[in-house]
């Protein structure tokens, strides 16, 4: 499980780079970095949170689209996590 946790964050850290490189925005991503602090916008997290769904093949609930879970790449990493889980029991 342990190695399916890395992969999934090393995806989403790969998404938030691409997402920032589209935005012109030149930043060191980890797993920590708050992403409004690095300057992403609200369009830019709309954008993030479709990327993240196409990247994963899910669809996320109402409920799971919160800031919380946008804040930052260990956040969207838990959450996505849960989302795979939940498929899966």
């Amino acid at each position: 499980m342990h190695n399916f946790a890395v992969n999934v964050q090393n995806r989403v850290l790969s998404v938030v780079r691409n997402v920032l490189q589209q935005n012109e925005i030149v930043a060191d991503v980890h797993p920590e970095s708050r992403l409004v602090d690095i300057g992403l916008s609200s369009m830019g997290m709309v954008e993030l949170m479709l990327k993240v769904e196409a990247e994963f093949d899910l669809i996320l609930p109402q409920l799971e689209i919160t800031p919380e879970n946008f804040q930052s790449v260990k956040a969207m990493e838990r959450m996505i996590l849960n989302q795979l889980g939940s498929g899966s029991g």
